[in-house]
């Protein structure tokens, strides 16, 4: 036992058990750990290892002798048929029998079913009713002759696995015994991690998962990769949320079932979770709209009824890639199935875990120290959601104005999850509450930074802050992936290299650079890279016809039939070049024909005709965001786009260097910076 061990067993006495206890049992008993560790609570809570050993037998014998194994149902129903009644634990649901009138029970490994059960089990133990829980179960056997078409099974008495009382103000009280650091590190041993394992940041990720079982109508995401337990905190730890594996569900299921006018998951789980987002399907076509209403306000409409519940949503799933080259390439959403690629969906998450930054769990993450019985830490954390805590930070900050409402109210969520989790007895300060309120607006900005790729520039306002009310400095929160490393680098680049942004096949906008070599030889033009589009084909076509005819123009050195001009397009972002690049690559020429870099992190933008006509750049705020993401401090636009400069957010404008030109040869001039 270390420190942190001795203080949690003195101040919780009788609710704390050492978790290398349930490791030993779990790997030889698939049961959730929260029914082992109520077990092991009951025989396995001294601190004297020879009792500690005691209690590890008992409970596995009363596994061994009580648990149901699916091969060994039959073994099961014959022992209590020959004792006449036996004690088993088992996962129960029960269903009403409308043709009986009755509530009947089936067991999930037993393999049992048509069992009566007293209406007095389903009004104190509604999940019963919806998936099933966990129980104890004492079941006898009597077989009516009278009567062969009801089970001979008959249920004596049932009893969930789950602690009988909770007080919260031990805990409150308690806290203030502990350190911010040691009460996270308990915490955290509670759900079976090993904090000393774990750099600082990965913690607050793990926390993080806890805030759908403390706060109500908490909507979280989290993808990353394969491996780091991101289903098992919804799974293991708590017997209040459910965890909806592949995503198959329908309406009635999870929302209200209009034939039974019986609420779904959401009515009765305090957390419901997705496993494997990428195969959510609902069989009804309305299902991801009732979804988005829930998810919005807490409430959703069924027929003639309004329905409000309070279950946070969940979804986890997995990136099959890199970050930096997704966010590339596409969104961090990208994993969900089409049909919820939708911004307004989205735009409901009121915070995206960073799964790729938590590591793959080994064994050694896993503690051997004391921690919190796990259903008594989920009791806990339910009997907190009662507690409202969004205003936690209020008498020291306030948001910033790129904060909308609903960004606002996934701040204000996240922030009070984690306050009554770090800091249940409300004492905190203002560097402690000024740490969660950065975490929880970096989580809601990863959001909108997706939101703003997938919708464009309906959510281009992603520049996050809060204000420090005693000094009224504005304070901004940035997301450590933005961008996936700035994909225009500093500095002056190769001459002939160049960047625009133009439109892509996908509907997207997107970055190109276009890289040019030169070579003796008889003016010859070679691209790769070039896209099966007529359109990219002739524009490349122009750029080449123009630069041929009026290089002397630019300037006398220019060579075009003494050379030999070999050109590449890369698509960065891969959107698909379907765009105008004309312009930008004749400037690629001339700067490679004159052996002089364009200016440092320039972007060149608009097009033109073979006879020099110069068009305006299309949906110029877009463009302006794309080029801002990916790097650009400059920009060169044509003159013909000054009228639509209006549309273009100030603070977005502001944060370019605009040369504005009138023809092809002036742009390769002032792209060059050629006075």
């Amino acid at each position: 036992m270390d420190n942190l061990d001795k203080k949690a067993f003195e101040l919780f006495s009788g609710r704390v058990v050492p978790k290398g206890a349930t490791k030993k049992i779990k790997n030889s008993a698939n049961v959730p750990t929260y029914v082992l560790e109520y077990l092991l609570g009951t025989y396995c809570t001294s601190d004297d290892p020879e009792e500690v050993e005691a209690g590890i037998e008992q409970v596995k014998k009363i596994l061994a002798d009580n648990y149901v194994r699916p091969d060994e149902a039959e073994k099961i129903k014959a022992k209590i048929k020959e004792n006449g009644n036996h004690t088993v634990i088992d996962k129960v649901s029960v269903h009403l029998n409308e043709h009986n009138d009755q509530f009947e029970a089936e067991f999930l490994f037993l393999g049992i079913k048509g069992i009566y059960v007293h209406p007095k089990y389903v009004r104190e133990y509604e999940k019963l009713l919806a998936g099933g829980i966990w129980c104890i179960v004492d079941v006898s056997y009597y077989y009516d002759e009278d009567n062969k078409k009801s089970s001979p099974f008959q249920i004596n008495d049932i009893t969930p696995i789950q602690m009988p009382n909770l007080d919260k103000n031990e805990i409150i009280e308690a806290r203030k015994q502990f350190t911010k650091e040691e009460w996270i590190d308990f915490i955290l041993r509670s759900t079976g991690m090993e904090p000393t394992q774990f750099e600082y940041r990965v913690k607050w990720h793990l926390l993080a998962r806890l805030v759908p079982l403390v706060e109500n109508n908490a909507n979280i995401c989290e993808l990353g990769p394969r491996g780091t337990g991101k289903s098992h905190i919804y799974k293991e730890i708590s017997p209040n949320s459910i965890l909806v594996s592949g995503g198959q569900t329908t309406v009635a299921n999870l929302f209200y079932n209009m034939a039974r006018k019986q609420v779904g998951l959401v009515g009765i789980w305090d957390c419901v979770a997705f496993d494997e987002v990428a195969g959510i399907n609902f069989k009804d076509k309305d299902g991801v709209q009732i979804m988005k209403d829930y998810m919005a306000s807490g409430s959703f409409s069924r027929g003639k009824d309004s329905v409000q519940a309070n279950a946070s949503m969940v979804f986890v799933g997995n990136i099959n890639q890199s970050v930096d080259s997704l966010l590339k390439t596409s969104h961090l959403f990208e994993p969900f199935p089409e049909a919820m690629i939708d911004s307004a969906f989205f735009d409901r998450m009121h915070y995206y875990i960073p799964g790729w930054e938590i590591p793959k769990m080994r064994p050694e993450y896993f503690t051997d120290n004391y921690g919190f019985i796990s259903d008594y830490l989920a009791e806990f954390l339910r009997e907190m959601r009662k507690v409202p805590a969004t205003d936690a930070f209020d008498k020291y900050f306030k948001l910033g104005r790129c904060l909308n409402q609903r960004d606002t109210i996934a701040v204000r969520k996240m922030v009070s999850g984690l306050v009554k989790i770090i800091y249940p007895d409300g004492n905190f300060t203002e560097e402690e509450v000024e740490e969660i309120l950065r975490y929880a607006i970096e989580g809601r900005r990863r959001v909108k930074e997706q939101l703003k790729k997938i919708g464009g520039m309906e959510f281009y306002d992603v520049q996050f802050s809060y204000i420090h009310l005693a000094s009224m400095e504005e304070r901004f929160v940035s997301v450590l992936e933005q961008g996936g490393g700035r994909l225009i680098p500093e500095g002056v680049g190769k001459p002939g290299h160049v960047y625009t942004v133009a439109s892509g096949a996908n509907g997207m906008i997107g970055l190109f650079k276009l890289e040019t070599t030169i070579a003796e030889g008889n003016g010859k033009f070679d691209v790769t890279g070039l896209p099966n589009s007529r359109e990219v084909k002739e524009a490349i076509k122009t750029s080449q016809n123009y630069f041929r005819a009026n290089a002397k123009q630019i300037s006398q050195s220019i060579s075009v039939d003494s050379k030999n001009y070999l050109m590449h397009i890369q698509d960065c972002q891969g959107v698909g070049l379907d765009g105008n690049i004309s312009l930008a690559a004749l400037t690629a020429y001339c700067s490679c024909a004159l052996a002089r870099p364009v200016l440092a992190q320039l972007c060149i933008l608009g097009s033109m005709s073979i006879g020099g006509t110069i068009n305006k750049v299309e949906e110029l705020a877009s463009t302006l965001q794309v080029c801002f993401d990916a790097g650009a401090k400059r920009i060169l636009l044509p003159m013909s786009s000054a009228a639509d400069i209006a549309t273009v957010p100030s603070d977005l404008f502001s944060k370019f260097q605009i040369s504005f030109y009138a023809s092809p040869e002036d742009a390769v001039v002032k792209a060059m910076g050629i006075e």
